[in-house]
């Protein structure tokens, strides 16, 4: 597949309006990332999807998420789209100057490792704003700084202790989220807090340093359920045995085994689902006239539920709560959202070349931002590069010439 030229917006999806030729907001910026695994290579990938140049260093042999197993298998395709590589040995002399010179030249440098690593190679916010003072450094941590700021932090880590876990599983048995949600959202804080520095910079000249937490960020989802102790003085309960606040907020199985999510958040909308289904003299009964009374008779009315709904089937259930504009979801696994009809029509699917693993050249869909800019999702201008694919490119702008580019080869300084 030929990437979309640089700065320009993708195709328009159909029943979207066609692309516009503002380029993208952030086009002109330049970014160096020193990041790998996923929390770092998010807030990297947010900017470069908004257009700016963002420049992956890695390590001779790669950023170590090439080649995972399971389920960190899609973590490189999917976190380094629009992004170039240059492969550089910081241990040696001549790896780490360079990178100091690459570094120079950013209006931003993201980084993820253990606190004082940049620091040992002359790449941490003190040094590098001695030589460009316009320069914002975003940190990604496991900690902000404190007591627990050296501890060495995973997104289950901070899952456990932040309470995350304890919320998404059963009483006994925490259960961390189903994906990298505080890896992922830490990304997207520090990308929020880089661009808050760029608004900044542009009206006091001076860049700064930026900070994101894994830790943090756990505790910031989590803040729903510690305000609900304190408004209350009743602790959360975990999610699978909370007190729901709406009586119909539930998964039934139905016909054949098959699963859907259905609710009836007030009071129309009960009366709604009664008519949808049939269910007059669930509507007419005194009983459950309120949102707070059925919730109370939560425990005896949900059997009757799921006995009625029983012997229909997912489909009827969905097309008639779609049709009376009750909320409604099937219960779908990741790899059925590829056939979505909604994702494909809408262009929330865009087309990558694998670039490593038994698979690489391979073309495979990723996932768009949520969002739209000026009715246009931002879409893949650059494929997930291969290790090192644009060293040569880069050192030539630094002013390296061919026998210095080979220089540093031989003394494997990059690769």
């Amino acid at each position: 597949m030929n990437p979309t030229p640089p700065n320009a917006r993708p195709p328009s999806a159909p029943g979207l309006p066609a692309p516009a030729s503002a380029p993208l907001p952030l086009a002109g910026l330049r970014v160096v990332e020193f990041t790998h695994m996923v929390m770092g290579p998010t807030c990297g990938m947010v900017l470069a999807d908004m257009g700016a140049e963002v420049i992956k260093v890695e390590p001779l042999h790669g950023d170590r998420t090439r080649h995972l197993l399971g389920a960190g298998a899609g973590f490189f395709p999917m976190f380094n789209r629009n992004k170039k590589s240059i492969a550089l040995d910081l241990h040696s002399p001549e790896g780490a100057a360079v990178a100091r010179q690459l570094a120079a030249t950013a209006d931003v440098v993201a980084e993820n490792f253990k606190p004082g690593t940049m620091g040992k190679y002359g790449l941490d916010y003190a040094a590098l704003s001695q030589v460009n003072p316009r320069l914002i450094y975003v940190s990604h941590k496991g900690f902000l700084p404190g007591p627990y700021e050296h501890r060495t932090a995973l997104d289950e880590v901070v899952q456990m202790m932040g309470g995350l876990a304890y919320m998404t599983g059963r009483p006994g048995d925490p259960l961390r989220a189903g994906t990298s949600v505080n890896d992922i959202m830490g990304g997207m804080f520090g990308a929020i807090g880089t661009l808050g520095a760029l608004l900044q910079r542009g009206i006091t000249g001076k860049g700064q340093e930026v900070q994101s937490a894994l830790f943090e960020n756990n505790v910031f989802l989590v803040g729903q359920h510690m305000l609900q102790y304190a408004v209350t003085g009743q602790p959360a309960a975990p999610m699978p045995a909370r007190i729901s606040p709406w009586a119909v907020y539930d998964v039934f199985t139905v016909k054949d085994g098959e699963q859907i999510f259905l609710a009836a958040v007030s009071d129309a909308q009960w009366l709604t689902f009664c008519d949808a289904l049939g269910f007059d003299d669930l509507k007419h009964e005194a009983q459950y006239a309120s949102n707070n009374d059925r919730v109370r008779l939560r425990a005896t009315l949900l059997p009757i539920l799921r006995e009625r709904l029983a012997d229909r089937s997912a489909a009827e259930l969905a097309a008639l709560l779609e049709a009376h504009e009750l909320p409604f979801a099937p219960i779908r696994k990741p790899e059925e959202l590829f056939d979505d009809e909604h994702l494909l029509a809408t262009g929330g699917l865009a087309d990558i070349t694998l670039p490593d693993g038994e698979r690489a050249g391979q073309t495979a869909q990723t996932t768009l931002f949520p969002f739209t800019m000026d009715g246009q999702r931002l879409g893949v201008r650059l494929q997930p590069p291969t290790c090192g694919q644009h060293t040569e490119e880069l050192l030539t702008g630094l002013g390296y010439t061919p026998q210095a580019i080979a220089a540093l080869r031989t003394r494997h300084a990059v690769a």
